[in-house]
């Protein structure tokens, strides 16, 4: 087990585990193409290399080679991180690889000078809320977006 900095080689691996992790979500909360096109259970190659073009950095969580999971990490201002697309493969849940690639997140960001970890998730999607404030995130912000049919709900983490 082992968590890495991802490279343009892993973009098919990373779309993969996005979108399939993703899938239920936009599922449970009827995400679909017509009202959510980026939402990132349609996630692909071309949304990683973008993100990879822009800066993003991923990493990825590796079992025995195979990625399993991975996270990307964004400095917005030299104090405030982003801890985006946090994803792991349905088969591999529930065993704390979601919690060390954001522990991996708060590391590397404090490394860079960051002093927050900020998120935005679906306000509505409370066992995900849950999950991310036993980790310490607390709420920081409620915004309604007119292009996506739910609202988001912002969290941080100080570092």
């Amino acid at each position: 087990m082992s968590i890495r900095p991802a490279n343009l080689d892993d973009a098919q691996k990373i779309a993969k585990i996005i979108a399939l992790s993703n899938r239920d979500v936009a599922n449970e909360f009827g995400i679909n193409q017509d009202n959510n096109p980026k939402h990132p259970s349609f996630y692909d190659e071309s949304w990683f290399f973008s993100d990879f073009e822009r800066g993003e950095e991923y990493f990825v969580y590796e079992i025995n080679g195979e990625v399993v999971g991975c996270v990307a990490y964004e400095q917005a201002r030299a104090e405030v991180a982003y801890l985006n697309r946090l994803s792991v493969s349905p088969q591999y849940r529930n065993n704390g690889i979601g919690n060390k690639l954001t522990q991996h997140i708060f590391q590397y960001g404090k490394s860079k000078g960051a002093t927050t970890v900020s998120i935005g998730i679906i306000a509505k999607h409370t066992k995900l809320k849950e999950w991310y404030v036993k980790l310490g995130f607390i709420e920081n912000g409620l915004k309604e977006f007119s292009h996506i049919p739910f609202d988001v709900l912002f969290m941080k983490y100080e570092i």
